[in-house]
């Protein structure tokens, strides 16, 4: 996992990367950002693949390190 790979996100990649870390699903992030949710899904593999993640949890592991993510 590459913890220092936020710079190389884009602004809408984190948007998307931040929504899916609190909880949304794919339909409602979607929804929240008015995109479609295959766009969503290509945010997602696309931010999985620059970051070096392999799934969900290592996501929110990143996002939670990075403030990405607010708990409640």
């Amino acid at each position: 996992m590459n913890e220092n790979g936020l710079s190389t996100l884009t602004i809408r990649e984190k948007e998307v990367l931040s929504i899916l870390s609190n909880g949304s699903t794919n339909k409602e992030t979607a929804e929240k950002l008015n995109i479609s949710v295959r766009t969503v899904e290509t945010h997602r593999k696309n931010i999985m693949q620059k970051l070096n993640i392999k799934n969900i949890a290592g996501l929110i592991k990143f996002s939670i390190a990075n403030n990405l993510t607010f708990l409640d």
